[in-house]
């Protein structure tokens, strides 16, 4: 990965700045650089053939065309292929100021973020739900197939109300002090609340937290869509958990589920 960095700081005639950052299982690598017209991040993603495509390869790019929040804006792109069995994507970004409010995807210590963070987030994710794209992050059926796979067929799966989301709302994708938001692979259309519910679901290991949330969202959490959402999200991120990642998280989502179940 640190090879496909550099290949692609070269091509982009960029300078790479500190250690590097490494995405989910190694999918990704990302670093500060610096070019003739200021700080830049790099990223490349690396997938083998059938995945470097669709919606979630071009999604960073494709966000471009979502304004008014703040967030990355890619300049350029460039991919190579390695010996025909695997695809790299290089992108420049500008870089936001600030840090991740968390190291990792779940929250493990409360942040301490100011309430013009938390309505600059309530803001830009009201924006985001109106963006007009054909970009699908969950469709009908992948609703149902996430949740009555892991919640039975007597569990409600049907989704009422659509909006564009950003799709991976967690603590390391969200920036402070000042909000950024960061991580565009999966935006797209889904289930209203998703965003509010994918956040709401990686605070639950900080109750304080996760109530500050539930409370700015409550008008989407609390609804009847906005149950469908959270069982939606709660079983992406078991199905996780089965492989792995974040375990301090399993029971915490399980009793969620449980109440979300019985109402």
């Amino acid at each position: 990965m640190r090879d496909n960095l550099a290949h692609a700081a070269d091509h982009f005639g960029l300078v790479l700045a500190g250690e590097p950052v490494y995405g989910w299982r190694l999918r990704s690598i990302g670093s500060r650089a610096y070019s003739q017209d200021g700080d830049r991040w790099l990223r490349v993603v690396s997938q083998e053939l059938e995945w470097a495509q669709g919606d979630h390869w071009t999604g960073t790019l494709d966000a471009n065309t979502v304004t008014g929040i703040a967030k990355p804006r890619v300049l350029d792109v460039y991919e190579w292929s390695e010996f025909d069995w695997r695809n790299q994507r290089a992108e420049v970004m500008t870089l936001l100021s600030g840090k991740p409010c968390s190291p990792t995807d779940v929250l493990r210590t409360d942040p301490d973020l100011s309430d013009t963070w938390w309505e600059h987030l309530a803001q830009a994710l009201d924006q985001l739900s109106r963006v007009p794209t054909s970009r699908v992050n969950a469709d009908q059926a992948k609703v149902a197939e996430r949740i009555t796979e892991r919640f039975g067929p007597n569990a409600d799966t049907t989704v009422t109300r659509w909006e564009t989301v950003h799709g991976d709302l967690h603590w390391s994708n969200l920036f402070r002090p000042q909000f950024g938001l960061l991580d565009w692979e999966l935006w797209g259309r889904g289930p209203e609340g998703t965003d509010a519910a994918t956040l709401y679901c990686f605070s639950l290991a900080r109750p304080p937290t996760a109530e500050r949330v539930r409370a700015l969202f409550a008008d989407k959490l609390d609804s009847r869509g906005g149950r469908v959402a959270q069982l939606c999200v709660i079983a992406r991120l078991l199905r996780r958990i089965d492989g792995g990642d974040f375990p301090d998280l399993a029971d915490p989502l399980a009793a969620h589920a449980e109440t979300l179940l019985r109402r």
